[in-house]
């Protein structure tokens, strides 16, 4: 559905002194090369380049002549061949690699013109003759290869230095290469008419075949083409002056097959590059047709060229034949002008009629010369004029400003002008809504900005339509007026486009440049190749031939091919077949997505070779062209949103509801876009949707989720959005999920309560909405909803069973009987019953029951009934059963609701506390049973439950109160003594001793075993046992001397080995950088070697070569099974020397060392008092001199251990998800490795300064 656009078009007239006769690109430089003359007049030719417009843009149009281009060379071509009035020029080739041209004459000479000779070579040089003369000639599309047909019916294959490679004559055997059979399928002869039609005849034979008759008008003209990628050629011919045949060879030479006779066909022939098609002529006795052909011969479709028989008989006498590199356009050339036809879904469409000036119809058919880089720009010839002419591909659409954005799209195909309306009537290609026939052939079209205006640009005039789209936009559109162009002669229309409603500009070609015309009428649609934004900052977008896309002078992308624009969005299909949805904004801000279609909704994938057609945003969608013509139309989940968020802020939640629902949206981001305007615009909600079912489909989704924070989070980022997400409730925070320690009622039960709060006043029309609002609640509140039928089934019966009907159908019906018997109603529960599939056997003996019981019975058997003991519990209160209230309790232990039950009754209070206490010495909570015990004055059983709880105080205090002979005390205070110091608490166990025993020397020993040795002196001294300093406190503090010396020797042994070694790892490390690094650690286990055998080998694995151990590779290892992990578990931990593990291993356990000798500062303090206060200052300065090398030992490594100030990284775990099994031990190792480490902190040690420096 796209037009062929003109956006360059230059024209130069020449004199008649030489004509122009043929001509060549220089992709290089762009420029033609053109050759002039020979003529009857004259034998020269004139070999010129032609020249930048802008050079000669002070003369006037038409006035240019040969004269005006950049002379390469001239010299004098008198034609070998006395039949030949003149010489003429076959084949002009320019080689852009030696700057060279190849001119293949008629007359037979084959000329090379070198534009920059080299020393000893002539400029200009005859490398070849045919002495026959020659007809035809192309050079193969990789220059390799040169083919001529000469006039002896020969055909010649030469290199690229003119030496012969191949000799072939066309001779009537040919014609036996291909066995070609017709039966006429797909004629009118062929097709079933009844039984009664032509029964005898065999329907496999048509009544005509084709003999190849030559047309009238037939020149005898011979053409050569090859396909595109140069392996065969094909010659068309005239065979023993008969018929016209087509012989395809390969580049060898070799004849691979000839096509079957067709009637009429002419000399013209073009080869397709994509190499599928030949294309010819053939002309009958009413129209002419461009027939197709495939390799092998047969026919393959054909297009009519749509001429009446007087344009057959005069433009239309010579056709030509010519497709452009892509083979997209097919270019065929008549005595005045050119048309350009384009195929789409198996029809041809004429885009362009680009007339000839000053041309007569006795001539030959006009040249044309495509670029061989750019495919749709092009060069048109003939002896008195020269076209310069550039085209893209644009689809002419209407403008997609809501409400009149219709989708209009028209496709110019000659004198039909197709147009549809996508957006309500997606016909596919070719057909189309609407087909106006026009005057003459269309240029362009361009749609008003309302869309009720056409206007069809022609060679020479204006069509404007009028196009009612109000009442119906399928309405036919008329013609309102026809406005004759302003042209001065030289000059060509070229685009057109309205500006308002009632303007209309044109743009024309005039030399040097362009001229604008303005047309005033009472009708903006984009100029060529350039949209406008519509913010307040206008914004150009503008696409370059290579692909590279501006906004303004800002670069966005540079592999574009096809974009559109609407108000908020620039939409973009990209060369990797994504399409892009960009927000507009600032040309700064403009943020082009990555090509990551899985995580980003402006970004999606398309189907290779698509291009935008129209955007619709009323309708949130968009129409794709492929490659083979077919449309389809998609709705982009970023386009939705849009204009969901759109609807939503303008308050139409009608609109977004639907958008919703039609396409697959979360129905939260209704209210999660904007939650205090959807709040208090509950009403308006509920009186747009009107729809009962449609406001329970919206309240039976909603979730706890803020959707607009995740799935569908807004990407669009202006300083308005953001502050207002920054002022926007705090559940972004916990990733869009309201977290239940959040105080205040969750999203769905305040969305549910201000429903509930509106349909209040509605439940004569809205009660099912009502009911619906109550079960949806998190949890759904049933009892509410059962409520509301209750309170129905007294004034409308049939009204609550039709609600008790709807609830039993949104929930489990056996919850919403459990409900409705906690509601204490049993007319209720029986109505939801018979809606169940209970048996009637279950639930009536029950109920009857029930109905039978008193009040508070029934309760408390409804409650029993559904688990709900705490309430049951309170209902046996209230009926004033004690001891069934006491079963009850311990049967549920509910001794908690009982105890608050009965917090005002002493007496019954104390009972429930007994059945407690024991509850919890039972349960081994002694702790609480001891207090409770100690609450009810049993100190004998409280001291029991604290001794078990390893309280000593408590429980010696409580024996004490009981008055417990001290035979049962000792005993006692012996166990809490010995138990205290298992568990290290000295001073504890000490005390007992002490206080309890009266045991002083036990108490001083054990002082002295927690390093408490003042303590331990204060006790000897105060209890007048001196004798106890020497054999029990110096003892004391001898031993302690040589556990602390001990300990404090492994800590420097310790650091004297962990720290160099770590040292080396690291250092060898940044020697190898693959180390763990780059090389797949994740995936090579510590005994794994690197090398390519599973043998041992002397080289070392990845993580052991540095300790010149070796390591095997055994292909079986796996660690994705349990066995594996704790197995790999059991590896770090042991951090065995040479392992992957060893790094973490050292840090770790530098970390635990540096802890422990923190943990010792105090006693080693205390200890070196103790030495000094008994006269050991020799001890006491040793100890004290250990302990601050350690400290200093300490202080000093933990900056290169833990690696203060320095890069921690660039060995962790790959991004992803974390492995399982032995993997994902390796993982949490690297990770550990790679993240922050926390740096332990060494405590000072504060030394005495009695013991001096």
């Amino acid at each position: 559905m796209r037009n062929l656009r003109n956006v360059y078009r230059s024209t130069v007239l020449f004199d008649r002194t030489l004509p122009l006769t043929a001509t060549a690109w220089d992709p290089v430089t762009d420029s033609l090369l053109c050759t002039f003359g020979p003529s009857k007049e004259s034998p020269i030719i004139e070999l010129k380049r032609s020249l930048d417009p802008e050079r000669h843009s002070s003369k006037p149009p038409g006035t240019l002549s040969r004269n005006d281009f950049t002379q390469i060379a001239s010299w004098d071509a008198p034609c070998p061949l006395p039949d030949l009035a003149c010489d003429e020029v076959i084949c002009l080739h320019y080689f852009t690699d030696n700057l060279t041209a190849c001119l293949v004459l008629a007359g037979g000479d084959i000329v090379i013109v070198r534009e920059q000779p080299l020393y000893g070579e002539d400029k200009i040089e005859i490398v070849g003759s045919v002495d026959a003369g020659i007809t035809s000639a192309a050079w193969s599309p990789g220059e390799e290869l040169l083919v001529l047909t000469t006039r002896a019916k020969t055909m010649l294959f030469m290199s690229r230095d003119i030496e012969s490679v191949a000799d072939i004559t066309f001779t009537t055997e040919d014609l036996q290469a291909s066995k070609h059979v017709s039966v006429g399928w797909g004629k009118s002869e062929t097709q079933f008419k009844g039984k009664r039609a032509k029964a005898l005849r065999d329907p496999t034979m048509p009544e005509k075949v084709d003999e190849g008759q030559l047309s009238p008008r037939d020149t005898g003209k011979v053409s050569v083409s090859w396909r595109g990628d140069g392996a065969y050629v094909a010659v068309n011919t005239i065979e023993s002056g008969s018929r016209r045949v087509i012989r395809i060879f390969s580049r060898h030479g070799i004849l691979d097959s000839v096509t079957e006779p067709v009637d009429g066909l002419e000399g013209a022939l073009s080869w397709r590059p994509a190499g599928n098609l030949m294309a010819g002529v053939q002309r009958l006795a009413d129209h002419i047709d461009i027939v197709f052909f495939e390799r092998n011969g047969l026919r393959h479709g054909r297009f009519s060229l749509r001429l009446t028989h007087e344009e057959m008989e005069t433009w239309g006498g010579d056709v030509g034949l010519k497709w452009n590199v892509d083979s997209t356009v097919l270019a065929v050339c008549f005595n005045d002008r050119v048309q350009l036809w384009t195929m789409s879904n198996y029809h041809y469409y004429l885009k362009q009629e680009l007339m000839l000036w000053g041309l007569d119809y006795s001539g030959k058919a006009a040249t044309i010369e495509w670029h061989p880089e750019q495919a749709l720009r092009l060069a048109i010839s003939s002896d008195k004029n020269l076209q310069n002419l550039e085209y893209i591909f644009r689809p002419s659409s209407g403008p997609n400003i809501t409400p009149h954005d219709y989708g209009n799209v028209a496709v110019i195909d000659g004198r039909h002008l197709k147009l549809t309306p996508l957006r309500l009537s997606n016909v596919p290609p070719p057909m189309a809504l609407h087909e106006l026939e026009l005057e003459t052939n269309a240029v362009d079209v361009a749609f008003s900005q309302s869309n009720t205006r056409i206007a069809v640009l022609h060679e020479a005039s204006i069509t404007i339509f009028e196009w009612d789209t109000d009442p119906n936009p399928s309405k036919v559109p008329s013609i309102r007026l026809n406005i004759k162009t302003i042209l001065s002669p030289g000059t060509y229309n070229r685009q057109i486009c309205f500006y308002g409603d009632s303007d209309l500009l044109t743009l024309g070609s005039e030399h040097p440049g362009a001229l604008i015309y303005h047309y005033p009428i009472d009708s903006v649609t984009r100029m060529p190749l350039v949209s406008r934004s519509y913010v307040h900052n206008p914004i150009a977008f503008g696409l370059s031939r290579s692909g590279h896309l501006y906004a303004n002078n800002r670069l966005l992308v540079k592999n574009c091919t096809s974009f559109s624009v609407t108000r908020a969005h620039l939409i973009i299909t990209t060369t990797q077949h994504l399409l892009k949805l960009i927000h507009i904004s600032g040309v700064e801000e403009l943020r082009v997505p990555l090509d990551e279609p899985e995580n980003d909704e402006r970004c999606r994938s398309i189907e290779r070779g698509a291009r935008l057609i129209t955007v619709t945003p009323s309708s949130y969608c968009l129409t794709l062209q492929m490659p083979r013509g077919n449309l389809e139309t998609i709705y982009p989940r970023a386009l939705v949103l849009a204009g969901i968020r759109r609807s939503i802020t303008s308050k139409d939640y009608k609109t977004a509801f639907f958008a919703c629902r039609n396409q697959r949206v979360d129905m939260n981001i209704l209210y999660d876009h904007a939650p205090q305007q959807f709040l208090s615009c509950i009403a308006i909600f509920i009186d747009q949707i009107k729809k009962i079912a449609h406001i329970d489909l919206f309240l039976s989704q909603l979730r706890e989720e803020d959707v607009s924070e995740t799935m569908y989070k807004e990407t669009l980022r202006t300083p308005e959005l953001l502050d207002a997400k920054e002022s926007k409730n705090e559940r972004s925070r916990f990733n869009g999920v309201l977290p239940p320690s959040m105080p205040g009622p969750s999203k769905v039960n305040r969305i549910c309560d201000a429903f509930l709060a509106i349909l209040q006043d509605r439940t004569s029309t809205n009660l099912q909405n009502i009911i619906t609002a109550h079960v949806c609640k998190t949890p759904p509140d049933l009892e509410a909803g059962l409520l509301v039928v209750s309170q129905l089934m007294g004034k409308e019966t049939e009204l609550a069973e039709k609600a008790v009907e709807y609830i039993c159908f949104l929930v489990d019906v056996n919850k919403l009987y459990e409900s409705a018997l906690g509601l204490y109603d049993l007319n209720l529960a029986l109505l939801v019953a018979q809606q169940s599939q209970m048996d009637p056997r279950e639930y009536l003996p029950f109920l009857r029951n029930l109905q039978e019981m008193s009040h508070l019975r029934k309760q408390y058997t409804i409650d029993n009934h559904l688990g709900r003991y705490a309430k049951a519990l309170g209902h046996l209160h209230a009926l004033k059963d004690f001891d069934e209230l006491k079963a009850y309790v311990e049967k549920h232990e509910l001794y908690k609701d009982a105890l608050g039950l009965y917090r005002y009754e002493d007496d019954s209070l104390k009972a429930i506390m007994r059945l407690y206490a024991d509850f919890l010495q039972s349960h081994s909570s002694f702790k609480e049973a001891g207090i409770a015990y100690e609450y009810l004055s049993d100190y004998e059983s409280a001291s029991e439950a604290y001794r078990a709880a390893n309280l000593w105080r408590e429980s010696l205090t409580c024996a004490n109160t009981a008055q417990l002979p001290s035979p049962t005390i000792q005993p006692l205070a012996r166990s809490l003594a010995d138990s205290t110091a298992e568990t290290k608490d000295y001073f504890s166990a000490a005390t007992i001793h002490l206080d309890y025993l009266e045991d002083v020397e036990t108490s001083a020993r054990v002082f002295c075993k927690g390093y408490h040795f003042a303590e331990a002196m204060r006790i000897v001294s105060l209890n007048k046992r001196q004798d106890l300093l020497e054999s029990v406190v110096d003892a004391g503090l001898v031993e302690a001397l040589a556990s602390t010396t001990e300990l404090l020797a492994d800590c420097k042994t310790q650091l004297a080995a962990q720290v160099p070694r770590l040292r080396e790892l690291r250092t060898k490390k940044e020697e190898d950088p693959p180390y763990l690094e780059g090389a797949g650690a994740t995936d090579i286990a510590d005994n794994i070697s690197l090398a390519p055998t599973s043998t041992s080998t002397t080289g070392g694995s990845l993580f052991t070569r540095y300790t010149n151990r070796t390591g095997t590779v055994n292909t079986s290892t796996t660690r994705k099974t349990s066995k594996n992990k704790r197995r790999e578990e059991r590896k770090r931990a042991r951090g065995k020397k040479g392992s992957v593990y060893e790094e973490e291993y050292l840090v770790n356990s530098i970390r635990r060392l540096i802890e422990r000798v923190n943990s010792v500062g105090d006693e080693v303090k205390r200890l070196t008092e103790g030495l000094l206060r008994r006269g050991m200052r020799e001890r006491a300065g040793a100890v004290e001199s250990v302990m601050g090398d350690v400290v200093d030992a300490c202080r000093g490594c933990v900056e290169e251990v833990f690696l203060v100030g320095g890069y921690v990284g660039g060995e962790g775990a790959d991004d992803g998800e974390r492995p399982r099994g032995g993997d994902g031990v390796l993982w949490d190792s690297l990770e550990e490795k790679s993240g922050k480490r926390e740096v332990p902190l060494v405590r000072q040690f504060e030394r005495l300064s009695l013991l001096g420096a």
